[in-house]
């Protein structure tokens, strides 16, 4: 059984974490561009974007011993059920209001060797990852801006086991936490040409973790003043454990992008 469990926790961690996907711009997870604002003075963004991360790191559930794990994008993606990522930013002046929700679910099932205690097992991982912040511009002109932010993320990290035939047919058990971490940090653009700017953001927090903290850098291209799009590279890592020895000490990291609608 423990050779079946460790592949269980690696499909856990995959934040799409999305990571955890979950993207380009300061939102901090929406692309940016410079847009005309509307007569109430508010500049609001939505923008889906696509992570395709990696993960590595530490991981303990079901009171097993901490395991390492070493997953890319294309092994989580074999084993992906569903996904969302999307971000989002009101701007009002110098003042802004932005969130990033990243969800994923993975399945996977596996074979036991000898058929006695069940013959097969069947693994659901849920991971939701959602960020609610403010900011402040600190530095604003034509040519870009840089806040300073700081808000709340919200943890969550759900795995279901369920044993087909054997002595266990049709016992499930569930392990996962809930954690809030408080994060602070900057965001930012500069625009090289009416087109194309640099965005990126930096974010480091604890609370429930340890440590939880969340860094990217992007190229953006501006096609409208309502649509843009950023492509660039995102790492997300958070270190959170409990007394009753579950662990999720992870980092995920690749590419990301983004589309950014504008009203």
């Amino acid at each position: 059984m423990k050779a079946i469990l460790v592949p269980v926790v690696v499909f856990c961690a995959g934040l799409a974490i999305a990571s955890p996907g979950w993207s380009a711009d300061v939102a901090p997870l929406a692309p940016e561009a410079k847009v005309v604002e509307s007569p109430t003075g508010w500049t609001i963004t939505a923008a889906p974007y696509f992570w395709a991360a990696g993960i590595s790191g530490d991981t303990a559930q079901f009171g097993l011993p901490e395991v390492h794990i070493d997953s890319s994008f294309s092994d989580i993606l074999q084993n992906l059920d569903f996904a969302f990522m999307g971000a989002g930013e009101a701007r009002y002046d110098r003042y802004s209001i932005f969130g990033d929700i990243i969800y994923t679910k993975l399945g996977a099932d596996g074979h036991t060797r000898r058929g006695i205690l069940a013959d097969s097992v069947d693994v659901t991982s849920k991971t939701f990852a959602g960020l609610l912040g403010a900011g402040y511009s600190v530095l604003e002109d034509q040519s870009g801006h840089l806040d300073i932010v700081g808000g709340v993320r919200v943890w969550s990290v759900d795995t279901n086991i369920a044993f087909n035939g054997g002595i266990l047919d049709g016992r499930e058990r569930d392990d996962g936490a809930t954690w809030v971490d408080a994060m602070a940090g900057v965001r930012g653009n500069y625009f090289f040409t009416p087109e194309f700017y640099l965005t990126g953001w930096g974010l480091v927090g604890g609370g429930g973790a340890d440590v939880d903290w969340d860094v990217a850098v992007g190229l953006g291209y501006k096609f409208t003043n309502t649509v843009s799009a950023v492509a660039g590279y995102r790492a997300m890592g958070v270190d959170y454990s409990n007394n009753d020895g579950f662990v999720f000490d992870v980092v995920e990291q690749g590419p990301i992008l983004g589309i950014a609608f504008h009203f």
